[in-house]
């Protein structure tokens, strides 16, 4: 694979790190279809929702976002189990909030909790479903293959933050199939440093009812996000775990410090016990 700059964000995981179709409990076809048809349903509501919201106040915005997001989940009827708060802040306060990511999915789990502005790859603008929405609520968008604009959207995070939004970013720059993970890139911290606003790590799993961990929701390799979506429709009893964590204080810290804080938060979370150790090391030792 060809990088257009030696700091674009690649993962190793591909269509090899997902399950076989009979290793995953599926429904039939028919309830499948209908799971689409409901997907479709929101996002044409996605569609009322870009004329109803700017009519809205910031406390009826948000209660509208987050129920429409909690509404999409159970329309593919991914349950939502968040521990750990019911919000990454209080209203009105500035929060930085940075998990670990797997898939499309993740931005919908995360706005099911709190509706957030979210760091995203330029891509996301394009993406039915998410991508009306995402551009709704102030998504910064991210030009992975630009370095030279990195400066320019810490400066437009910054701004959030002081403002006192929520602002959520994948620190990885990718995805990873969640039985493995990347390196919290320190750059988003900055606008945490800057404004001295507080870091709230978020640790996602996705699992199986009854069961373990699973990757079918990753979004890996070259994998379509038509794919992927079809393929989490097809999944009978798939969980998405929300899990939030302690906050971490920007004040008196640098950037590398907090990312390498936070990865070390998640990680303690979300990897087997064997790859946790590993991992663990590895950021111990660039600590």
């Amino acid at each position: 694979m060809n990088r257009p700059h030696p700091w674009m964000p690649v993962s190793p995981c591909g269509e090899g790190c997902l399950p076989s179709a009979d290793a995953v409990p599926a429904v039939g076809r028919a309830r499948r279809l209908l799971r689409l048809l409901a997907v479709g349903v929101m996002l044409l509501a996605g569609g009322v929702l870009a004329v109803a919201l700017p009519l809205r106040g910031p406390t009826g915005r948000e209660r509208t976002l987050r129920a429409w997001y909690r509404v999409l989940l159970w329309a593919l009827r991914i349950e939502l189990e968040v521990t750990g708060g019911d919000r990454f802040a209080a209203p009105g306060v500035g929060v930085l909030v940075v998990s670990n990511h797997m898939s499309w999915l993740d931005m919908v789990a995360l706005g099911a909790v709190q509706p957030l502005r979210m760091v995203a790859k330029s891509e996301v603008r394009g993406w039915p479903v998410v991508g009306p929405l995402a551009r709704l609520v102030g998504t910064v968008f991210v030009d992975r293959e630009r370095l030279s604009t990195l400066p320019r959207t810490v400066e437009a995070v910054s701004g959030a933050l002081a403002g006192g939004a929520a602002i959520g970013a994948f620190p990885e720059g990718t995805t990873w199939c969640g039985l493995s993970s990347g390196r919290f890139r320190p750059a988003v911290f900055q606008a945490a440093v800057d404004t001295a606003t507080v870091v709230r790590p978020v640790a996602l799993r996705y699992r199986l009812a009854g069961a373990g961990a699973t990757t079918v929701a990753s979004f890996v390799g070259s994998t379509t996000l038509w794919e992927a979506v079809m393929r989490v429709a097809g999944v009978r009893g798939l969980v998405v775990d929300v899990r939030l964590l302690p906050l971490l204080l920007a004040v008196g810290a640098d950037r590398r410090a907090l990312a390498t804080r936070a990865e070390a938060a998640v990680i303690a979370v979300t990897l087997p016990p064997l790859t946790r150790t590993v991992a663990t090391a590895a950021v111990s030792r660039a600590w």
